[in-house]
């Protein structure tokens, strides 16, 4: 029988070919890929650790959510960006505003993104865009593992849940196929090299009282 999520490993290792990271896992959106990322390193950390996470006062309003969400503490600092922005001290960008061949290996700045995860956005306003999508650019296998079940409930790929046997708690939020589909027919036809979209009039998140 047919395999209808086959286009989605093959969107993976298109994206993975055109921005030289060597892993990359699908979602739904980039703000479930910046959660995911998120929790996985913060679970990673001691109980008393520092998890004040610092991002830009202007970006959108679901990645201090995403923060919240997967145990850290938004902080905000005021900081004028392009194309993508550090959450510090993770390693872990949100790069929704920008996409482009060759991008894990050299950024904007000439700067290489091994070690990091790199959120990326297809929602359709972004420059691979299509109704929704998401995805996590990286190079650390362990961690690929750990998303890939993450981001599908916690099943096993390839293994039906009959016969799946469950060890890790996961996210409703893998990319469906007729999105995945349609990112492989536009990705094909993507120039190589992309400029970062201007940023969307953002308003400043650390004057708003449900995240002080």
């Amino acid at each position: 029988m047919h395999n209808p999520y086959a286009v989605v490993d093959e969107l993976e290792t298109a994206i993975s070919e055109y921005t030289a990271a060597p892993y990359v896992v699908t979602t739904n959106s980039c703000t479930m890929a910046l959660l995911l990322s998120c929790l996985y390193l913060l679970k990673a950390m001691k109980e008393s650790s520092d998890k004040r996470i610092e991002i830009p006062k202007r970006t959108y309003v679901s990645v201090p959510m995403s923060i919240i969400h997967a145990g850290g503490r938004p902080v905000f600092r005021d900081q004028d960006w392009l194309g993508y922005y550090q959450l510090k001290p993770l390693p872990v960008l949100d790069c929704a505003r920008w996409f482009s061949s060759g991008m894990y290996r050299h950024g904007l700045n000439g700067e290489n993104f091994g070690g990091s995860m790199v959120c990326i956005s297809f929602h359709a306003s972004k420059i691979l865009g299509d109704t929704q999508g998401g995805a996590i650019l990286l190079d650390d296998e362990k961690a690929y593992e750990w998303l890939l079940k993450a981001r599908f409930d916690g099943r096993t790929k390839g293994v039906p849940p009959h016969r799946d046997t469950f060890d890790t708690i996961g996210w409703h939020c893998y990319m469906s196929p007729d999105v995945a589909a349609r990112l492989m027919l536009k990705l094909s036809i993507l120039p190589f090299n992309n400029i970062p979209l201007p940023n969307d009039n953002y308003p400043d998140l650390s004057k708003m009282e449900i995240f002080k």
